[in-house]
């Protein structure tokens, strides 16, 4: 069988996470190609994959940390149509059995060239408090409901309201490959490109006597795999999902400190799972620090993604 992977742009983690149910599509005997682009793709280039490239969209930085609707509508609506176009493009030339993405431009794409279309992503509007993002998110969920054979949703949080009507909820999904623990770690603590603020709170981690080990940003030498460093920390600051993920899986206790609206639902969400809990201030950061939760317990979702997909 011949499977097309596809990963959304924004970020490292839609990579990673693509990544690892990949290789376990890989592991059961498919082939796989890859497209998607971004930052992540640093990662898929250190496993010893090439990708297709499409045209890259960012959503939340038009939106969000730029001119909001206006830059949005003259900066990723053209776009994603162009990253559509695309990855139809692709497809085409690929002919693959199936196509399983996160990246909605994907699932666009998938019907206008006849390609059956899983989806793997957390994306809905629960998520969001913003009435926009809301309504967005709620259209491509109602529309990747109807137009795949299989919605997979994982998630780390208990069922609830949150969860859209007729996903398959699955567990947490990480990259483990083997890979070098990055320095010695207490507190690792992973960054996004939205969470500068969390410099103060690696400070206020020192000062208590913590050993915070700082990863990601531009100028950080990526290893193939966060699992190893996680597991071997005691302890994981993270802004957002991808991290959570990772962390649930390395079973290591998380603080979220979220600083996007998807961020924050994502907080909010797994604040009532095992392992997790939200803070909003460096102060909060060193307290809970203090006295961490639980550790958290998950099996990693890629394979059971993987069997399903290869099953239909």
């Amino acid at each position: 069988m011949h499977v097309a992977v596809a990963h959304y742009p924004e970020g490292a983690g839609h990579a990673t996470r693509m990544l690892a149910i990949a290789r376990e599509l890989e592991a059961r005997g498919a082939s796989v190609s890859l497209a998607g682009g971004g930052p992540g793709k640093r990662f898929v280039d250190l496993l010893g994959y090439e990708e297709y490239v499409p045209t890259p969209v960012d959503f939340i930085g038009d939106y969000q940390e730029s001119g909001g609707l206006s830059d949005t509508l003259t900066g990723s609506v053209p776009a994603s149509a162009c990253r559509v176009r695309d990855i139809y493009r692709w497809l085409r030339r690929e002919d693959p059995d199936h196509l399983l993405t996160d990246d909605m431009f994907a699932a666009m794409a998938a019907p206008l060239a006849g390609v059956p279309l899983s989806v793997c992503t957390h994306n809905a509007p629960g998520l969001y408090d913003d009435a926009v993002e809301r309504a967005g998110a709620w259209a491509l969920t109602e529309y990747q409901l109807r137009a795949a054979r299989e919605f997979y949703f994982p998630t780390v949080w208990p069922h609830g309201d949150a969860d859209p009507d007729g996903v398959t909820r699955v567990g947490p999904l990480a990259l483990d490959v083997e890979a070098p623990v990055v320095g010695d770690p207490d507190v690792v603590v992973v960054p996004s490109t939205y969470s500068t603020a969390l410099n103060e709170s690696v400070e206020r981690l020192r000062a208590d006597g913590r050993d915070a080990t700082v990863v990601g940003g531009d100028d950080w030498e990526p290893v193939a795999s966060m699992l190893p460093t996680l597991r071997a920390a005691d302890l994981v600051l993270c802004p957002g999902y991808s991290t959570v993920m990772e962390a649930a899986v390395a079973g290591t206790p998380c603080l979220v400190y979220p600083f996007t609206s998807e961020q924050r639902g994502v907080a909010r969400l797994a604040s009532h799972a095992t392992g997790f809990r939200t803070v909003t201030s460096p102060d909060e950061v060193a307290r809970a620090a203090r006295d961490p939760p639980a550790d958290p317990v998950y099996e990693n979702g890629a394979g059971r993604v993987a069997a399903a997909v290869l099953s239909r």
